[in-house]
């Protein structure tokens, strides 16, 4: 049996078990020959959000195929709840930064939701999932975040679940401070995680009606992060600092 020494993860959709053989894809073929400089008999790590975090050793590796062995288990599937985000689209890079970030802070869903300043409509969900999928290889995830449709904030809206709380980010400084609204989340927990969202909005922020309807509904609580004036993708990403530093995982 291979040592577990390595910090090569990949995530597979096939199911995982011991002694279970899988093949990789061509571009998990090249990233572990070319980019880890892995070969034959290396080990790696192996997790698909279901079954647990595997060992697994490199029984042939090709430029564009390889075959795995799965070994052991190291970690036990667990939840990984995590506040959900729903964001307004930006530049292409940007948007693939805030997936990137929000994967790694422990967000468990995200959705696209087009506002009234929404200024792209270009969605490329598998884009999105490769980038959620390779942040969660590096952040030591057991899951990957469930994507939602993209939706107009009207339907996201109209489909938002009873009992969760939902915290948008209110660029227009009437929000709460969003460490007093988090604070208050978590005593009423009693410790544990509540279920609640985040609603970003879009480079140039919400218009005027939509702050208006937000603020209307008693699930919608507007949240204030502090005096600057932040990018859409910084807002973002501070928010979900903020819910890791006052209510995730060891709090």
């Amino acid at each position: 049996m291979t040592p577990y020494k390595t910090k090569t993860r990949l995530f597979v959709d096939a199911g995982l078990t011991a002694g279970g053989g899988l093949d990789v894809s061509e571009a998990q073929a090249h990233y572990l020959g070319h980019v880890m400089r892995l070969g034959t008999g290396d080990g790696v790590v192996l997790f698909n959000g279901r079954d647990g975090e595997w060992s697994a050793v490199i029984d042939s590796l090709a430029k564009k195929r390889g075959a795995l062995t799965v070994e052991k288990l190291l970690r036990p599937q667990s939840a990984e709840p995590g506040p959900w985000l729903a964001f307004a689209p930006i530049k292409k890079t940007s948007t693939d930064f805030i997936i990137e970030k929000a994967t790694e802070l422990g967000v468990s869903r995200l959705c696209p939701v087009f506002t009234k300043n929404t200024n792209t409509t270009r969605i490329n969900p598998d884009r999105f999932r490769a980038h959620a999928i390779e942040a969660a290889e590096q952040s030591q995830r057991l899951t990957v975040p469930e994507f939602m449709e993209p939706q107009t904030l009207d339907q996201f809206i109209a489909g938002w679940p009873p009992g969760r709380i939902l915290l948008h980010l209110d660029e227009s400084g009437g929000g709460r401070p969003i460490a007093e609204v988090l604070a208050g989340l978590r005593d009423q927990g009693g410790g544990d995680e509540p279920s609640c969202g985040f609603l970003s909005g879009p480079e140039g922020g919400f218009d005027a009606s939509e702050l208006d309807a937000l603020g209307k509904l008693d699930f919608v609580t507007g949240v204030d992060l502090g005096p600057r004036v932040l990018r859409a993708d910084t807002a973002a990403l501070s928010a979900l600092a903020c819910w890791q530093a006052l209510l995730g995982s060891g709090h």
